[in-house]
């Protein structure tokens, strides 16, 4: 597997953060979650980049950006995506978030007045109460946590990683994934986000779904267990014209599992609605193509020389 690498970097209050720009056309921004980076959109990105200008970064305590002791909660990554959003001269883009991506996106939205021109939401951390027992666990005692071996540790990621995927995780994926948690920086990183996750980040954009007027797409792994389907259900309700699509077969890592078939919903999405397969995207979306052609899209990419450049 190419090995995913971001070249351009900003600095939010003294901490650099990390990003990448791919593709042409309108401006498509797109956010993941945890313990993901965006090394898991990987997909996403080789997908959409031909017919957008797709950014992309790894949030703040996160992958290749500043995992250093400070402030990683939901209350600080709409405030770093305000920064990018900036950054990039960006008004009304369109905009994709997995997970806590997709709170980052909502806080983003009705908390700090940022307008997107549609919405896409994954699998997304919104609707009251979440996190597991572990969450609430590791809150409680994280320095035990961030102390244990490091052999000990790596087992404890791999064990919550697997669990968020419905279809087995691939070696070298799952590599990927658990890379940025190890060591000395990455354990302690890795349980700070936990302890820091609080749902009264949501809450405050919860009680607000209703006013959102923009176009919204809300896609869910049918076996999700780490927020189960009926969570998209009350989302969809709490946002009146929102729509609602079910991917099969695929859990919370719906966009590790089944990329392909995210991939078409968004692009009729973003195109203008579902009839638009029909024209624009037929032949080419209608017809997903495999995980390992889009890993070699991305390694030919990059072999070109088109990865993300400093700027």
């Amino acid at each position: 597997m190419q090995p995913w690498k971001l070249d351009r970097e900003t600095i939010f209050d003294g901490r650099v953060v990390r990003y990448g720009v791919q593709g042409s056309g309108p401006p498509l921004v797109m956010v993941h979650g945890t313990p993901w980076s965006s090394f898991n959109l990987r997909h996403l990105i080789a997908g959409l980049s031909s017919d957008y200008t797709v950014y992309f970064f790894d949030m703040l305590g996160y992958g290749q950006s500043d995992r250093s002791e400070g402030d990683v909660s939901l209350g600080i990554q709409n405030k770093v995506l305000g920064h990018l959003l900036d950054h990039w001269q960006l008004d009304r883009p369109l905009i994709i978030g997995h997970d806590f991506g997709g709170a980052t996106v909502l806080r983003s939205h009705l908390l700090d007045g940022r307008t997107f021109e549609k919405i896409v939401l994954i699998d997304a951390v919104a609707i009251a109460p979440w996190g597991s027992p572990f969450f609430a666990h590791v809150r409680q005692h994280e320095a035990a946590f961030a102390g244990v071996p490091d052999y000990i540790h790596e087992a404890i990621v791999r064990a919550y990683v697997k669990g968020a995927a419905y279809q087995p995780i691939l070696p070298d994926t799952m590599s990927a994934i658990v890379a940025p948690w190890t060591g000395a920086l990455g354990k302690a990183a890795f349980y700070r986000q936990i302890a820091q996750a609080d749902s009264a980040y949501t809450d405050a954009a919860q009680e607000r779904l209703g006013e959102i007027t923009v176009p919204v797409l809300i896609l869910w792994g049918a076996e999700d267990t780490w927020i189960p389907m009926a969570k998209a259900q009350t989302l969809h309700k709490l946002m009146p014209g929102s729509k609602l699509r079910v991917i099969a077969d695929a859990g919370h890592l719906v966009i590790e599992e089944k990329p392909e078939e995210l991939l078409w919903n968004i692009q009729g999405f973003l195109s203008g609605g579902e009839s638009s397969l029909k024209g624009r995207f037929a032949g080419r979306v209608a017809k997903p193509v495999s995980i390992k052609a889009m890993d070699r899209a991305i390694a030919a990419e990059v072999a070109r020389g088109s990865a993300p450049r400093k700027r």
